[in-house]
């Protein structure tokens, strides 16, 4: 027992020892965290050096890094701005979600996969990242831009929708059942489950953070600390009604940070939550879960499914591109603006491997799929930096870099 608790915590010591090194390096060239780290455990892990390996308690931990993941990227969505983004960022999310998602299970189709399998592989082509897409406007300075805009608002809602859609399949795949009823009664518990956390979030939840505040104002003895425990409390209430009904937890995590977000508390005390939340997730649990998505990979797709690698790489690419680009069409937005954006949209990083990792261990798709979208996910958020680098200057040298002076007013450079 204390022999095994000792490797445990060796394996512990380790994965996160070189999630921070490599980590680091990876954002010190410009790249996110979360791309040294799977690169850490294909390197130390099963893969490549076999001097690291998964065990329960890592395993453990890297679930709750997804549920805490979730969480944090809830909180950066605020639900105001989901109801009152133009129709060019709605144009452009049901563009980018609509044609890489019909590629996706068009091709698996074409390759024999199941229906379900299918499912999975439309999703994770229709993913991308936000927070991948802000850290890329920030360092090429455009965030002031009508195309940074649409972007991030095509993006975020883009990853609002597909995890709609992942918890209905999710469900589905859960049921087994291929009826009309049985979708039915998919969509029915689905539907249930956000009406009762609308509910809770809109109604319940501001009651509780007013009586807590109340309590540290009147009281003293409830500290910035219970606003946290109170946060996690209410991630595991969400995770616990995503449950049941049958649901992936990480939705739960995901529509309780969104709540979290209107807490009306003091800003010292949302602050201290919003970064005790970060810095767990972040710091300590994302990374041990990007690590062993690394030791789960197998780098034989490089030779024995290359065909299957380059295939999914080319509907990603057409898919988020083309699709982003033919709705932008119908706006105001011009051609180019539209391809700049499918560029941007291009990019799926982290949700993309959190959804074909449930997938893995729901058993839904094989090692070999799920290391060649792991890797789908890799190279083209690795891209991103460069394709919009080179599309941003396209559009200054063509005088089309449209930028926001003030909101509603507009000014082509």
């Amino acid at each position: 027992m204390v022999a095994a608790a000792g490797l445990d915590v060796v394996a512990l010591l380790s994965v996160i020892a070189l999630a921070w090194l490599f980590g680091t390096m990876a954002e010190r060239v410009g790249y996110p965290a979360m791309m040294g780290e799977i690169l850490a455990g294909i390197i130390f892990g099963p893969p490549l050096l076999g001097l690291v390996e998964t065990t329960a308690v890592l395993d453990i931990l890297a679930e709750l890094g997804v549920f805490l993941l979730m969480v944090y990227v809830g909180m950066e969505i605020d639900l105001h701005d989901l109801f009152e983004l133009g129709p060019q960022a709605l144009m452009i999310a049901i563009g980018g979600f609509v044609v890489p998602f019909g590629l996706g299970y068009l091709g698996g189709v074409s390759l024999g996969a199941g229906f379900a399998e299918s499912l999975f592989i439309g999703i994770a082509l229709a993913a991308t990242s936000l927070a991948t897409k802000s850290r890329i406007l920030v360092d090429l300075d455009v965030l002031d831009t009508r195309i940074a805009g649409v972007l991030l608002g095509g993006a975020l809602l883009s990853d609002v929708g597909i995890l709609v859609v992942f918890a209905g399949v999710t469900g589905f795949i859960e049921t087994g059942d291929v009826t009309a009823w049985g979708i039915a009664a998919v969509l029915a518990r689905a539907i249930a489950f956000f009406a009762v956390a609308l509910v809770f979030g809109d109604r319940i939840l501001p009651v509780v953070w007013e009586y807590l505040e109340a309590m540290m104002n009147r009281y003293g003895f409830i500290d910035k600390t219970s606003a946290f425990t109170v946060a996690l409390l209410v991630s595991l209430l969400f995770a616990h009604l995503a449950a049941l009904a049958d649901l992936h937890i990480i939705i739960g995590g995901f529509v309780a940070g969104m709540f979290l977000r209107q807490a009306q508390l003091d800003e010292e005390i949302y602050n201290h939550m919003y970064t005790v939340i970060y810095d767990l997730a972040i710091g300590f649990f994302a990374p041990i879960f990007f690590v062993v998505v690394g030791f789960e990979l197998t780098l034989s797709v490089f030779t024995q499914e290359l065909g299957l690698l380059v295939l999914m790489l080319v509907l990603a690419f057409v898919g988020k591109i083309a699709g982003s680009w033919l709705f932008a069409l119908p706006t105001k937005l011009s051609s180019r603006e539209g391809l700049v954006i499918g560029f941007g949209m291009n990019g799926r990083g982290t949700v993309e491997i959190i959804i074909v990792s449930i997938g893995l261990s729901m058993g839904v798709i094989s090692q070999e799929l799920f290391s060649v979208l792991v890797f789908v996910a890799i190279f083209t958020t690795a891209l991103v930096p460069a394709t919009m680098k080179i599309g941003i200057d396209w559009l200054e040298r063509s005088g089309e870099l449209v930028y926001l002076d003030t909101p509603g007013s507009e000014e082509t450079d």
